[in-house]
């Protein structure tokens, strides 16, 4: 894949690291002489020290191959701009980080897939570890709905009893389902059915319409989810 990285700082240099690693063939365009010299010292990829709000520059960086342009820059201005390029140059792809939640609606006009503020993530990730230690990933989707990976302790609820038992128990409530197990001993995820068994020791990734509450946590054995 031919792809075009707008930013080599904190958010661009590990993205281009990611895509160099993947062996796609990657073009980075950087403004700022420094990191630009960085990101070419340390990545397998073309850097073009210039400016990505100019159409000529994108052009220099052969949009017309591009399947994917990244732009990642600590500005929304600025990424709108050169989201808005790339829209002329017809780039099929594009993603944008956005900083300031307001802008939302126009990226969504411009039609550009887009990344929520990286430092708010983080900071959302960092206070769930605190509010819900036992969690090991989650995803917030629409509304309340997440979709969380947790272990199951051993004494849990949940552990021991088929997936059809414990919905049958009313363990398992109307608005979750457990969409995948991982397991010591198995190459791949489970992909549960009714009658798979949990184990203490899985690992369970599941959709909760009401999100990620004490009270779900509770049915895979984790009690100190209600502290405050």
């Amino acid at each position: 894949m031919y792809v075009i990285i707008v930013g080599a700082g904190d958010i661009g240099t590990p993205l281009i690291e990611l895509a160099t690693r993947d062996g796609n063939e990657v073009v980075v365009v950087e403004h700022d002489d420094e990191r630009a010299e960085y990101a070419s010292r340390e990545f397998d990829c073309l850097v073009i020290n210039d400016d990505a709000t100019v159409r000529a520059t994108l052009e220099d960086a052969r949009a017309d191959r591009a399947d994917a342009l990244l732009t990642t820059t600590d500005k929304d201005a600025t990424n709108v701009m050169v989201c808005l390029l790339a829209k002329e140059l017809e780039i099929p792809d594009i993603v944008s980080v956005v900083h300031d939640p307001e802008h939302m609606s126009l990226y969504r006009q411009i039609g550009v897939n887009t990344m929520e503020n990286p430092q708010r993530l983080i900071a959302q990730y960092l206070y769930r570890g605190v509010q819900r230690p036992a969690i090991i990933d989650f995803m917030e989707l629409g509304g309340d709905a997440e979709v969380f990976e947790i272990a199951v302790a051993e004494g849990a609820p949940i552990a021991g009893l088929t997936l059809r038992n414990a919905a049958d128990e009313g363990i398992l409530t109307p608005d979750m389902l457990v969409v995948a197990v991982e397991r010591d001993g198995e190459e791949t995820p489970i992909t549960p059915r009714g009658g798979t068994r949990i184990e203490a020791g899985d690992v369970v990734t599941v959709y909760s319409a009401t999100g990620a509450t004490p009270e779900k946590t509770d049915i895979f054995g984790h009690l100190e989810d209600h502290r405050t």
